[in-house]
């Protein structure tokens, strides 16, 4: 029934009307209620808000003021440990400005016994109370506390208890004043919780801990934090401010949270919003009912105006029935409102054009069958049902069956039967989408004895109202895709011997894209590039450096083909490889141009170039450096005096005594003594020096730009160091000193023969006045006699 009455124009206009005034009216309540809302919430929450704070900072000054009247008195309790004990109770019927302030008061000694109370009612007198967390803390920290609650032992009561520590004349620790409040009495506590916020808002105080110290909703008093609610989860970590939260029973609250700074508790001032929100609602109510009333009124007067409105237009769709069943021939009449006009005169000219095109459509037609005739390609007209209405000649050539056999046959058929599930879906597709499909399906012969690849697209023929069919286009694709087989055949077996290659190969574009990479040149890359590093660009991903400076892209695209060139690759994890770097132009000049690139991991042979040099250069024994290297440091360091402004210094050392060693000891005891020995000299000079041994029993330092003053110096602590050092072998001490000599570089020195045989020269004297000292030549011009250090 609603249906049928929406079928009417009018009615439809009615309902737009209706639905108008709803709209409109929804918005400004909306836009309204958002306005009220925000403004009612700011208003509730800045409510909430300064109760919270207001609560908490009453609660802080009430327990600050208790908490330091109670110190007070514990202080002017300075006394004796015994005189404490014994005059307890009356110390405490003294104190009757505390009984109004605390539930109980309580004398406690320093072991926790307690030794006297008020009320006297509450029999704890006697009572160990050393477990109690306000006593260690008291006892250990010497300050006042307040306690977290517990349970007391008169009757299990919920308490928290305010305690400061006595002291006797010496400081020390004789006992504490305590001062319980119960949590389910009268005290101030309740007074907070009793505290509304409207007519169903509350306060809670609860501790950080996780227990509750007073609740106004439900009464509540040391039972656990509802911590499924977020908001006091939060408030437990120190949260400070204010949320709309979860009731209990699910309801929208608004919660603000103030930390107290006495103790670690926090009040929480809860609000239900639809208290809060109360003007607001009973406002939408009224203006339910006004709403209503306006749509009582408009819809009646609406509904007559539209219907005289659409009069004419119930006319029109009668005339253009008998227009269509061929009753009526003259075009319709055009009367009514404007829109109502142009429509029927719309209605006119569309009939004569549509007499125009069906004329038209039979003359496309016959072009389109001549144009097919002579196409080189296989065309295929299908209806919507994919039964053939038509074929070209080329398509029956390609099949091998006349358009007699096809003609009413499904498309299908013609397809390989492993193939037809896709093509079918895809044509189907094709249909419903309006788009258009291409695939490559093998297609049936006449005898079902070859199969013809075919590249197929298939387009819909449709109107703006609905899908007429299907034209399928068909090229023999046979010999394409045998050729492409052939060349990815060939293509594949180029990629594994590249691929099986221990050196990289990789072909990179102009810009530094690179094409193509075997594994070996992605390993090269390092990073996340070991298994795949096409279309990464490789100059990004590596840094190449020859033995002058580090070669870029437009080093590259600018140079000849490179062979063999030897240089340094650090890729972007950090490693570094040796490499011999070939590099070959391919279309070179061209846009298309490629740059390829053969890298050979060249860090063995490199390795053991520097092996064999290093063994050139040092002494196997020792590690130090050997003759060889060092006659070249002694001529570069003589080529370098006349710019030095501290002189260079030679030193010779001659060990003594070496060959009883070696005769007594045997050969693998002198040489653990010479390496022994090298350790020391390495050990004793600066990274600069070079410490060489000449042969045998026999070394040399060079120390360049040291000066002669801390050549002796080091000299003599060499000496020292020489005499010092001994082997243990089969009981036996084995060692040997040093005849040391010492001499200057100058820029007169002629050539190392001549600063060699000064040096030398001093282990001589040194030997020929009893071995085991440093001798100091001097230099020509000097003639003064050698000095003995």
């Amino acid at each position: 029934m609603i249906k049928h009455w929406f079928e009417s124009l009018a009615n439809r206009a009615v309902a737009l009307v209706v639905v108008v005034i709803v709209l409109s009216a929804l918005t400004v309540t909306i836009v309204g209620a958002l306005l009220s809302r925000g403004e009612l919430e700011q208003q509730a929450t800045n409510q909430v808000v300064t109760i919270a704070r207001l609560v908490a900072s009453e609660l802080d000054e009430k327990l600050a003021s208790r908490l330091k009247i109670l110190n007070h008195v514990a202080q002017s309790f300075t006394m004796d440990a015994q005189v404490f004990e014994s005059r307890a109770r009356v110390l405490l019927q003294q104190q009757t400005a505390l009984e109004h302030l605390f539930d109980g008061l309580y004398l406690i000694d320093s072991n926790g016994r307690v030794m006297a109370e008020f009320p006297e009612e509450y029999g704890l007198i006697g009572q160990d109370v050393s477990q109690r967390d306000y006593f260690r803390d008291a006892g250990n920290f010497n300050t006042p506390v307040i306690s977290e609650p517990y349970l007391s032992l008169y009757r299990d009561t919920p308490a928290i208890m305010i305690a400061a520590p006595v002291f006797n004349h010496s400081h020390r620790f004789i006992g504490m004043i305590g001062g319980a409040l119960m949590l389910e009495g009268e005290q101030f506590m309740q007074e907070f919780a009793r505290v509304r916020i409207g007519e169903t808002g509350y306060l809670s105080i609860a501790t950080r801990a996780g227990t509750t110290l007073a609740h106004g909703g439900t009464g509540e008093v040391m039972v656990p934090v509802r911590i499924e609610n977020p908001v006091l989860r939060d408030a437990m970590s120190g949260f400070e401010g204010t949320k709309s939260s979860k009731s209990k029973d699910g309801s929208a609250v608004i919660v603000s949270v103030q930390q107290m700074a006495q103790v670690p508790w926090f009040v929480a001032a809860v609000w239900p919003t639809r208290e809060a929100f109360a003007p607001m609602t009973r406002t939408a109510d009224a203006f339910v009912w006004t709403l209503l009333a306006v749509i009582a009124v408009m819809a009646p007067v609406a509904l007559f105006v539209f219907r005289r409105l659409m009069r004419p237009l119930t006319t029109l769709g009668d005339e253009i029935n008998e227009r269509h069943l061929g009753v009526r021939t003259t075009p319709v009449s055009v009367a009514g409102g404007r829109e109502i006009r142009h429509v029927a005169q719309i209605f006119n000219t569309v009939m004569d054009e549509r007499d125009e095109v069906l004329g038209s459509l039979a003359e496309r037609e016959a072009f389109f069958r001549s144009l097919t005739q002579s196409a080189p390609i296989g065309i295929i007209q299908t209806d919507v049902l994919g039964r053939i209405e038509f074929v070209n000649p080329a398509y029956e050539q390609l099949i091998g069956r006349p358009a007699s056999d096809l003609q009413h046959s499904y498309l299908g058929n013609s397809i390989y039967p492993p193939d037809r599930e896709q093509a079918l879906s895809g044509w189907q597709k094709s249909l419903q989408q309006h788009e258009v499909f291409r695939g490559r399906l093998r297609l049936l012969s006449r005898n079902d004895e070859q199969l013809i690849w075919g590249d197929v697209m298939t387009s819909v023929i449709e109107t703006p109202d609905k899908a007429l069919g299907t034209i399928t286009v068909v090229r023999d694709i046979t010999r394409e895709l045998e050729t492409e087989t052939a060349l990815r055949e060939e293509q594949q077996r180029a990629e594994h011997i590249l691929g099986v290659l221990q050196e990289g190969v990789l072909m990179i574009d102009v810009e530094g894209q690179i094409r193509y990479a075997n594994q070996a040149a992605c390993q090269f890359l390092g990073g996340g590039f070991r298994g795949d590093c096409v279309q990464v660009n490789f100059f990004e991903q590596a840094v190449i450096r020859d033995a002058e400076r580090e070669l870029g892209r437009s080093d590259f695209l600018g140079a000849d083909d490179m062979d063999s060139l030897y240089v340094t690759l650090r890729n972007s994890a950090g490693e570094v490889f040796d490499i011999d770097l070939t590099m070959l132009h391919v279309r070179k000049g061209t846009a298309d141009e490629r740059m390829v690139f053969v890298l050979r991991d060249d860090s063995e042979r490199r390795r053991e170039e520097e092996r064999l040099s290093w063994e050139a250069t040092h002494d196997s024994l020792t590690q130090l450096a050997n003759r060889r290297a060092f006659t070249a440091e002694l001529v570069k360091c003589l080529g370098e005096s006349p710019r030095q402004k501290a002189r260079s210094v030679l030193i010779l050392i001659d060990l003594d005594y070496f060959k009883p060693v070696n005769d007594e000891g045997g050969h693998l005891l002198g040489d653990d003594l010479l390496k022994q020995l090298a350790e020391l000299f390495m050990a004793s000079v600066r990274q600069s020096d070079t410490v060489a041994r000449l042969g045998g029993d026999e070394f040399g330092i060079i120390l360049p730009a040291c000066g002669l003053d801390h050549a002796k110096a080091l000299a003599e602590k060499i000496r020292v160091g020489v005499e010092a050092l001994r082997i243990e072998q089969d009981g036996r001490s084995f060692g040997v000193t040093a005849s040391i000599g010492v001499t200057e570089m100058t820029a007169q020195d002629s050539g190392t023969r001549e600063v060699v045989s000064r040096a030398d020269e001093g282990t001589y004297i040194a030997k020929s006045r009893g071995r085991n000292m440093a001798i100091v030549v001097p230099a020509p011009p000097d003639v003064e006699e050698p000095d003995v250090s």
